[in-house]
């Protein structure tokens, strides 16, 4: 029998981290290893690898809100896989898919990440993705982090960044982003999304600059200026 993975909960700066980490725990049964505010995604993603005992090991965001009716699949990954996501729940578009889910990662895997933006997408093995829906992604935490999650997700998509997403659900995903269907933060949802696609259309692709979407010093000081110039 294959031991339980373990899970690590990956924080940066989320208000309700605390929070959502003991709900894991208390979801999960078991305790869940927490790594906080690392700088540098790939950087993250690798000692995450470290803190763990199993071969593989669950991964959940910061903004991760799981949902109590949540029972994991005992299916080993096959061995091309190197990820395997539960969807989450948009809490702005009421859409479900991979963004923000949980995740089932192969420790040797994260050791060979390769240069995409969207670190996990460059995983050396395939993905899958799981029916079940295991909980929403609450990014809209704050005006700051809803506005961030737009940004870098709409700034992605419109790049084709999203795992294996054809061009009409891609197309979609980002109206959807653009035309808010409620939740907290809309605005600043609508503000990002507008962001995103024009530093995504602004930014060549392969362009140095396409790594600032993992730089929160950076993301932080365009959230500001944006701030700045509403006020203005």
């Amino acid at each position: 029998m294959n031991p339980r993975p373990d899970t690590v909960m990956l924080s940066f700066d989320e208000p309700l981290a605390n929070d959502l980490h003991t709900r894991l725990e208390r979801v999960l049964d078991h305790p869940v290893k927490r790594l906080h505010g690392v700088v540098g995604m790939r950087r993250a993603y690798r000692l995450a690898a470290e803190l763990v005992d199993t071969d593989t090991f669950l991964l959940a965001d910061g903004d991760f809100r799981i949902h109590t009716t949540f029972t994991l699949d005992p299916e080993p990954l096959a061995e091309d896989v190197a990820m395997r996501v539960w969807k989450a729940t948009n809490p702005v578009t009421g859409r479900a898919y991979g963004y923000g889910g949980m995740k089932l990662l192969r420790r040797d895997a994260l050791r060979d990440l390769g240069e995409a933006v969207d670190v996990l997408a460059a995983l050396p093995g395939r993905v899958e993705f799981h029916e079940q829906v295991a909980g929403t992604t609450r990014f809209d935490q704050s005006p700051y982090h809803a506005w961030k999650a737009a940004f870098r997700e709409v700034a992605m998509l419109t790049r084709g960044c999203e795992y294996g997403a054809n061009t009409d659900t891609t197309r979609e995903q980002i109206r959807a982003w653009t035309s808010p269907a409620g939740g907290r933060f809309t605005p600043w949802v609508q503000q990002g999304a507008a962001d995103g696609t024009a530093f995504a259309q602004a930014t060549p692709q392969g362009a140095p600059a396409w790594q600032r979407l993992n730089d929160p010093v950076w993301l932080r000081a365009q959230f500001d200026a944006v701030c700045a110039q509403e006020r203005s």
